[in-house]
């Protein structure tokens, strides 16, 4: 579920907190989390209704000036069946915390070694290590050209540097990836004890 910047400063600020989407089948789950730019999002209900079901009032928690409004745009978007999920903003992105922390703990350190192997057991063999020393060593290089230097292709570069960054290991930049602070410590143990995968 995506969320224009406009609706995000919005949800930032406690004015909306309902979103109304058509969908085949929802993407987000009651009680699950949602990542968006502002933070997670906590889901507190996803409920099917009808569109004379909405009130004004519900509209105006979703961010418009009628129901009205509401409808046309909602018709503008294409079949489905019509959602209602309510939400609040939960904090921040777990994922940020997490790559501020220098500081591994032993079972930090193999917990994190695990999950790597875990994704070096897959068809594209031993990646992980391969690619946390690429982006350590070109931090704000373009995916396409660290793909280049892997020999692979950028897409699944940036499928997989999402992994990485799942672990807080990776930081997203305007142009390409650098090492967390959790990143860069993870590497320099793994290099100190001689574990590369």
């Amino acid at each position: 579920m995506l969320f224009k910047q406009q609706t995000l400063e919005a949800i930032a600020k406690g004015k909306i907190s309902l979103a109304f989407r058509r969908w085949q089948r929802p993407t987000v789950r009651s009680s699950g989390r949602l990542r968006t730019a502002i933070g997670e999002l906590a889901i507190l209900s996803v409920d099917q209704i009808r569109e004379e079901a909405i009130t004004n009032r519900e509209a105006a928690r979703a961010g418009y000036e009628s129901k009205a409004e509401l409808i046309k745009e909602l018709q503008n978007r294409g079949p489905g069946v019509l959602y209602r999920i309510e939400f609040r903003l939960a904090g921040p992105d777990q994922r940020e915390l997490l790559r501020t922390k220098k500081d591994l703990s032993d079972n930090d350190y193999r917990g994190i070694l695990q999950r790597l192997k875990r994704y070096d057991a897959s068809k594209a063999g031993a990646w992980t290590m391969r690619v946390l020393k690429i982006i350590n060593e070109r931090p704000e290089v373009r995916a396409a050209d660290l793909a280049r230097v892997l020999g692979c292709e950028t897409r699944w570069l940036k499928l997989n540097v999402r992994k990485l960054k799942e672990l807080g290991l990776t930081e997203s930049l305007q142009v390409g990836y650098r090492l967390s602070p959790r990143g860069k410590a993870f590497l320099k143990r793994v290099s100190r004890k001689g574990e590369e995968n």
